[in-house]
């Protein structure tokens, strides 16, 4: 049963177990944009975009997650920013916390500004954008296929995101474009990506003093009118965020652990991966962009299998450790390279 709104207070968060708070409708979180740490990040933006003179400022809303709405120039921020407790749910859930750190929330919020000045400015409507980025209606796909060397697209969020979709492009290359001291054209030089950032900043200057053409503030998907609860949130989220079974060879596995009876004594090689775990799949979320739920997920199938193998620790612990990284990246870069990373922004 969700507990009834009038009953939470913002100081009520914190004394709130993980479980009253996964039976908690989003709607009856007593949150607020305005009193949260988010104001200090948007304000920089706000300056950021004051520096070249673009009159647009888009405006802001808690939702479920971090989008920019198509034909809306303003900004959906997931709710779990807006609170220190539910960031920390937001961890405990899904392992990490997308846009947690002061850095990485300027990350995004400079790829969702893209979003929001393109729509302002029907900047997609222009031949030059269309040639350069792609045609921004072709269709949304669900997932895609990355390349990791190309340097046709910029680098700002994680995964290459940039080459996921015409707008993606655009978004990624304006936020490189408009972070402060960004050093773009010295870090770009010599890749077809640095005609984009060119073509990005002549539109700047043709949209500086400018009024914006579309100014509609309209908030789609707002917390009050979200009545599902913190755990069917989640639940659904981390289905999004899983990946199929992966399938493990066993000689992989034995080649890395032991079944020698001479090691017998030894720890097992489920404890192993499980004491290592943190560490491991924090690693390869940091080399590979992938969220660390998806990891995990990776990590669970090697040790279930470890379990049912029997299989200990050899002689060297530490090269069986740096060689149990190696093959959980392998493996999670294989299910990029299979072209199945999510469109999540």
């Amino acid at each position: 049963m969700a507990v009834n709104k009038q009953t939470i207070h913002v100081n009520d968060l914190d004394s709130m177990s993980d479980a009253e708070l996964l039976e908690t409708r989003i709607c009856d979180l007593p949150l607020s944009l305005e009193e949260s740490n988010l104001t200090d990040r948007i304000d920089q933006i706000n300056e950021e975009l004051a520096h070249h003179d673009i009159r647009h400022q888009p405006h802001y809303w808690l939702s479920d997650e971090w989008y920019s709405p198509s034909g809306i120039p303003g900004i959906a921020i997931p709710f779990y920013l807006a609170h220190p407790r539910l960031s920390r749910l937001e961890r405990r859930q899904l392992l990490e916390v997308e846009g947690g750190t002061q850095m990485e929330c300027l990350r995004i919020l400079r790829h969702e500004t893209g979003h929001a000045i393109d729509t302002a400015y029907r900047l997609s409507s222009r031949p030059t954008y269309r040639k350069l980025f792609g045609d921004p209606t072709r269709p949304y796909p669900t997932h895609y296929r990355p390349q990791p060397y190309s340097k046709k697209h910029v680098l700002h969020l994680d995964l290459w995101y940039a080459q996921s979709h015409p707008v993606e492009d655009f978004a990624e290359t304006f936020a490189v474009w408009l972070r402060p001291n960004g050093r773009w054209r010295h870090r770009y030089r010599n890749w077809p990506a640095l005609k984009k950032l060119l073509c990005v900043e002549k539109m700047m200057e043709d949209i500086a003093s400018k009024k914006p053409a579309i100014k509609t503030r309209q908030k789609p998907d707002p917390i009050r009118r979200m009545t599902k609860t913190l755990g069917q949130h989640y639940e659904a989220k981390r289905e999004a965020y899983g990946l199929n079974r992966p399938r493990f060879y066993d000689h992989d596995l034995r080649k890395l652990f032991s079944i020698d009876p001479v090691h017998r004594r030894n720890m097992t090689a489920a404890r192993f991966l499980t004491n290592i775990r943190s560490e491991v799949r924090s690693s390869v979320a940091e080399w590979t962009g992938l969220y660390q739920y998806t990891i995990d997920q990776v990590l669970s199938e090697m040790i279930s299998r470890c379990r049912e193998l029997k299989l200990r620790v050899g002689d060297h612990p530490d090269q069986t450790k740096r060689d149990a990284t190696i093959l959980l990246t392998v493996q999670t870069m294989n299910y990029l390279h299979a072209g199945k990373h999510r469109i999540a922004l």
